[in-house]
């Protein structure tokens, strides 16, 4: 619950880093930063462990796309748009699991595809009728962050029983420095956004302060899916979705008309199935 209302409430702190100077893309470096100097010091070995098992180098890929798409997206575009958008990972997970780890599609995921389909079409839909196409970048975001993250689940589990714990998680931290650092620094040598800076270094506390709550919220999923069943850590994790869009609607960070919130019911349930189906299996 804990690493959900960080992540449902992490739109506000990029924003207002994002007005202050610091493209979400280098707050991105930075809250990522402290886990890997963290887990490098503390696991070492994990580096070695990276280096030779290229499997993991698609995790810490798959780790810093999302990463990258999910806080770029949420700090320019609708927060609700984009956070359901994302949560179409369950679709990817149906498609990426038969093509990764050849399991089977079942009727449960067939209809978890239509449901997903569905939402998404009803989400992107424009007003005046047309194709259900992304509207912005900030939709594509979104949409890229969910693959990535469903790709990043898939491959954990791929490799969940050759690579260790310590190597999987270093992965994932080196990818949320490494693609949003060559990102940002491709796109501010290029002029597009400003290298990174603050208006004094009194704002140094704030964003020390945000990457300590990530660093936490990283530690505490991990704690909680290793002890939970994990129908019910999925379940727990779908909080934030209703936190991102509760606190969006309050803040200004985003809208919610009737044709959203349809399909975000769609796209919510979808992922529900997905949880109840890893009951039924693990029963």
């Amino acid at each position: 619950m804990f690493n959900a209302l960080i992540w449902g409430l992490s739109w506000w702190p990029f924003r207002q880093f994002q007005a202050l100077g610091l493209h979400p893309l280098w707050t991105t470096v930075a809250l990522y930063v402290l886990s890997l100097l963290v887990l490098s010091a503390s696991q070492p070995q994990a580096w070695r462990e990276l280096a030779r098992t290229p499997a993991l180098w698609l995790v810490t890929l798959a780790a810093g796309v999302t990463n990258t798409a999910f806080n770029c997206g949420v700090a320019t575009g609708d927060v609700v748009r984009v956070v359901l958008l994302f949560y179409l990972m369950p679709l990817w997970a149906v498609l990426l699991a038969r093509l990764i780890l050849g399991e089977r599609l079942t009727a449960l995921a067939g209809l978890r595809m239509v449901l997903a389909l569905g939402g998404a079409a009803i989400v992107l839909s424009p007003e005046g009728g047309g194709l259900p196409l992304p509207a912005g970048l900030s939709d594509w975001l979104g949409l890229a962050g969910g693959f990535t993250f469903a790709l990043n689940n898939v491959m954990l589990r791929r490799q969940s029983a050759s690579n260790g714990p310590a190597a999987c998680a270093l992965a994932m931290f080196a990818g949320g420095v490494g693609v949003a650092g060559t990102a940002a620094a491709l796109l501010a040598g290029a002029s597009v956004i400003s290298w990174p800076g603050l208006p004094g270094p009194i704002w140094l506390l704030p964003l020390a302060g945000m990457a300590l709550l990530f660093f936490l919220s990283n530690l505490s999923l991990q704690y909680g899916a290793g002890r939970l069943p994990a129908n019910v850590t999925a379940i727990i994790m779908l909080t934030e979705v209703p936190v991102a869009a509760l606190s969006a609607l309050w803040l200004g960070g985003g809208q919610l008309d009737v044709k959203t919130a349809l399909g975000g019911v769609c796209i919510l349930a979808a992922a529900l199935l997905a949880a109840l189906e890893r009951k039924a299996s693990a029963a």
